[in-house]
């Protein structure tokens, strides 16, 4: 049985971003038959959150990958249990969405403990789906293992191709069968014009609404939603048309504490969650409005910030508020938000709809501030201006000034100023504000760095 070796793997990154949808493959089974574990064996990286108790895969969540040449989308589900109740009830329906919404369908069974009545009722599932299905013994880590994977012959699912996620073994031959029972790829399209969907990452504490929002925009129960914090583990990708134009959100983990004081499946949990700013161009950070903020919303927000990404701030709940909490709210946000006063704000309802179109004002808002180039020539007339009516104070005898200046990038903005001496944090604030007093900036963050002039020795 082949195993796949690292170079066999291609990033999706590297696919042709215009080839056309690529086909879908989920992978279903009962809880804790190593789905999340052979999807990351799929994938060749760690990036579905794995842990040794059931339940932590609870959303259905996609990755792109690519095998012998064919890409293909995987729907890692959570743990498939028909007589489930509560939050597991919704898992459930994610998994049977996700089979509805497959081309083909990697059904997992644990070959150690066998078919079991769960199994059972999840293959009566897959028979009525009408979709190919691959059956895949998981643990079966040597030879002597054999026998208990033909054991699942009785299934009636074909042939089942043993399997260790953990080890690799069997998964090469098991990726074979799927390729094979992929359809036919649709013609490739080479539309330049046609850059993809602008990211957007949903971040908050936990419970506060991200994934009721998700489901909000997207018009169905998209995402697992619970009272119990901490329901959504991994980043969630979903693309919403809203104001006649496709988007691409994710909604991702709450954010408890600090990455390095989490532990088990909210550390990785928090590392999928920075990986998912990175990879988008705007944040919208929830905040429950009907409390007061907390330490967590403003580290989340100076997260943003120095992430350089562009930023939306979403008070969620605004249902739940009446006029004295509306009251207090809004010097909670003078005292502790100043320094973010250039973030576009939005008042929500997860809940009822309340306001949430409002969100692509405020999307686009933010995305044209962080895509903003300011002329050489009118930044350096504009900053000639300033300085001449403040320069910057005399310290030790010396007055540093700024000779010239010229916005390296965007994205977010970064101005490089030419001076004679260092200039003071307080004055470096006064030029960003004055900056966007004069250019605007809405919704991002602005960096601004120096480079002093060597004095030339006397000789």
């Amino acid at each position: 049985m082949s195993e796949p070796t690292q170079s066999e793997y291609v990033d999706a990154t590297e696919r042709e971003p215009d080839a056309g949808p690529a086909p879908v493959v989920a992978v279903v089974g009962r809880p804790n038959v190593g789905k999340s574990t052979l999807v990351n064996r799929i994938l060749g990286r760690r990036e579905a959150v794995v842990e040794d108790v059931p339940g932590v895969t609870r959303d259905r969540v996609a990755y792109d990958t690519v095998w012998a040449g064919h890409p293909f989308t995987l729907l890692d589900t959570g743990g498939w249990d028909p007589d489930g109740q509560g939050m597991q009830a919704s898992i459930t329906t994610q998994a049977e969405l996700a089979v509805a919404a497959s081309d083909v369908v990697v059904f997992v069974v644990d070959a150690v403990v066998g078919a079991t009545d769960d199994d059972d009722a999840v293959v009566r599932v897959l028979r009525r789906s009408g979709k190919p299905v691959v059956l895949v013994a998981n643990k079966v880590d040597g030879s002597s293992r054999e026998a208990d994977a033909a054991a699942l012959w009785n299934l009636a699912l074909g042939e089942p191709h043993p399997v260790s996620a953990l080890h690799g073994r069997g998964s090469g031959d098991m990726l074979d069968a799927v390729v094979e029972a992929l359809p036919e790829a649709p013609p490739e399209s080479f539309d330049d014009e046609d850059a993809g969907p602008r990211r957007i990452a949903l971040l908050g504490k936990p419970n506060v609404g991200k994934s009721s929002l998700l489901n909000r925009l997207a018009g169905e129960d998209r995402v697992v939603v619970d009272e119990v914090a901490g329901t959504t583990v991994d980043p969630i990708d979903e693309v919403i048309e809203l104001g006649e134009r496709p988007w691409r959100f994710v909604d991702t983990a709450g954010i408890r504490r600090r990455v390095h004081e989490a532990s088990g499946a909210e550390y990785f949990a928090s590392l999928r969650t920075a990986a998912a700013l990175e990879r988008c161009e705007v944040a919208v950070v929830l905040v429950d409005a009907s409390d007061p903020l907390t330490e967590q919303d403003l580290r989340i927000i100076s997260m943003v910030e120095e992430s350089g990404r562009a930023l939306v701030l979403a008070y969620n709940k605004w249902d739940l508020l009446d006029d004295d909490r509306r009251e207090t709210l809004e010097r909670e946000i003078d005292r502790q938000l100043a320094h973010v006063r250039w973030a576009p704000r939005v008042n929500v309802s997860a809940r009822t709809g309340w306001h949430v179109d409002r969100l692509v004002r405020g999307l686009d808002t933010a995305l044209d501030g962080w895509a903003t180039r300011v002329p050489t020539s009118r930044l350096n007339g504009f900053l000639g201006e300033l300085v001449a009516g403040q320069p910057h104070p005399v310290r030790g005898g010396k007055q540093p000034r700024i000779l010239f200046a010229t916005q390296a990038d965007i994205k977010p903005p970064r101005f490089v100023l030419f001076t004679t001496g260092f200039l003071e944090a307080s004055y470096r604030r006064f030029v960003e504000r004055r900056l966007r007093e004069e250019f605007g900036f809405p919704g991002t963050p602005i960096e601004i760095s120096m480079k002093v002039r060597e004095r030339r020795s006397r000789r």
